[in-house]
């Protein structure tokens, strides 16, 4: 079908030619409009193939939250060319598939359960016998994190300002972020109510006289 509008171009072309018709700048512009349609075509030709790895491979199904190609949302539809996400504020993404099988793909929904990461900094003058029994406490009073496996609590860091500990509780992939919120707000007043203190950066300096 190209081949067959590219010889007609031509013909055309060459009869304007054969009655004196300047056609230089005609054949610099078909030349230009070539050149685009056959990167359009490249990168569409591109979409489709990785649309039908996508499809085979399937690294991710409708309903599915991920983040690739730069950006995150919950797959809406997989199509031929592109994918559609809608991200956690309601945006509409369309996203080429060459791109997202050429990057990182990242299927938050993948795996039923998801581990919670925090990183709780408390000052070095705290008992940390105390803080990892209130912060233990304060995670299992949680009814969505799960027994299984196991609470992790322990020490990460002798940061410049701060002990540094790390808490590790598992909770169903579709709870991840209410519980991730509700324990750092409860681990908060509860780190008041116990008077330990939660300090900030700061720097000493020692002069000498």
């Amino acid at each position: 079908m190209i081949l067959r509008y590219a010889l007609i171009a031509m013909s055309i072309i060459a009869g304007l030619a054969h009655v004196g018709v300047q056609t230089a700048s005609l054949i610099a512009l078909l030349g230009a409009a070539s050149l685009a349609i056959g990167l359009a075509l490249k990168g569409a030709l591109s979409n489709f193939a990785a649309g039908i790895l996508l499809i085979v491979l399937r690294p991710f199904k409708m309903g599915d939250f991920i983040e690739a190609a730069g950006t995150s949302g919950t797959v809406e539809s997989i199509q031929v060319f592109n994918c559609i996400l809608k991200a956690g504020d309601n945006r509409y993404i369309v996203v080429p598939n060459r791109s997202i099988l050429k990057s990182n793909i990242v299927n938050v929904s993948r795996k039923p359960e998801r581990r919670i990461d925090l990183v709780i900094r408390v000052d070095y003058k705290s008992d940390l016998k105390q803080v990892k029994a209130l912060l233990e406490e304060v995670v299992l009073a949680n009814e969505k994190v799960l027994s299984t496996p196991k609470l992790q609590i322990a020490v990460s860091e002798l940061a410049a300002s701060s002990i540094n500990l790390v808490v590790r509780p598992w909770v169903k992939s579709s709870d991840y972020w209410s519980v991730r919120f509700a324990l750092i707000e409860a681990i908060k007043v509860a780190l008041d109510e116990a008077n330990i203190n939660i300090p900030y950066a700061q720097l000493q300096v020692h002069c000498k006289g």
